[in-house]
């Protein structure tokens, strides 16, 4: 799951609807993974109200630059953003009028501490925001992820424009429409889902993934099942296997419901042969049209 406009409703929070629910899942054997481009210290406090150290939890930060085992607390993964990149990246956003931070301390690092967007990125995470003069000379410790903040427009512009400057240097890409993620080449959700899955032995069928940002697509394809929130941006939607409730909804617990809480042993079994079947024609038709 993603947590922001996915876990957690319009106030951060899991409702109690939904703790019961992934509570039973997690009660039924079923592992639950926060996938987010929170930095990981944004995601602990859920990983402890959901107690997924006790049923085996992992957590994808940064995008997936970042995975980590709630239960034994190792690293299963980390990659980090080339540190040869960050001066470049600090002029890029420079010239085009556009903000940028990262994370050091369990504090956000940026020159421009009033940023009304950072404000939001610190609410979000509970970091306080750490003023540098100089964010170059200040990001001289080993870094998984940067983040650009702008008005939406103004940001998916720099997006594409970006995105063409740096090519295969680096991943870049959209979580909410204010938010620009700068992680690591080959970093998103999808493939650190895939390298968890291997580490786990199990296989994309059996995963449901979901999510209502730009940086959830790749994981919404990726998976057997792909949700998207019925608060999800629209094209997160329209490449989703389903769409469920919104998170003010309890979309989450209606999902765990449908899929997984509702179904008898033999049901789930012919359950996911169902979407197993469905992964692989939804695959074929992608083939035939490419």
């Amino acid at each position: 799951m993603d947590l922001d406009g996915t876990l957690t409703n319009t106030q951060k929070v899991i409702t109690p609807q939904t703790m019961k629910a992934l509570t039973a899942a997690q009660e039924a054997g079923v592992r639950l993974v926060l996938a987010s481009g929170r930095p990981t210290y944004g995601i602990m406090p859920l990983v402890k109200q959901l107690d997924m150290a006790r049923h085996g939890g992992f957590v994808l930060s940064y995008n997936g630059g970042n995975i980590i085992d709630c239960q034994s607390g190792e690293t299963i993964f980390r990659q980090e953003l080339p540190h040869n990149m960050v001066e470049p990246l600090y002029q890029a956003t420079k010239s085009r009028g556009v903000t940028l931070l990262t994370y050091g301390n369990n504090a956000i690092l940026t020159e421009d501490a009033d940023d009304p967007y950072i404000a939001i990125e610190a609410k979000i995470n509970n970091m306080p925001i750490q003023h540098v003069d100089n964010f170059v000379e200040a990001v001289s410790h080993p870094i998984t992820k940067c983040l650009s903040t702008a008005e939406p427009n103004r940001l998916a512009v720099v997006e594409k424009e970006m995105q063409q400057q740096f090519g295969s240097q680096l991943s870049i890409y959209r979580s909410a429409p204010y938010f620009l993620e700068i992680v690591a080449p080959g970093i998103d959700k999808a493939q650190s889902l895939q390298r968890l899955l291997g580490h786990l032995h199990l296989t994309k069928e059996e995963m449901i993934t979901c999510g209502d940002g730009f940086n959830d697509l790749s994981m919404i394809r990726y998976a057997g099942l792909g949700v998207a929130m019925g608060n999800a941006e629209t094209e997160v939607k329209r490449n989703a296997d389903f769409v469920t409730l919104g998170n003010d909804e309890d979309g989450i617990a209606y999902v765990v419901r449908k899929f997984i809480l509702g179904h008898n042993t033999l049901r789930l079994a012919m359950h996911r042969s169902y979407w197993r079947l469905k992964w692989r024609a939804h695959k074929a038709e992608k083939q035939l049209s490419a």
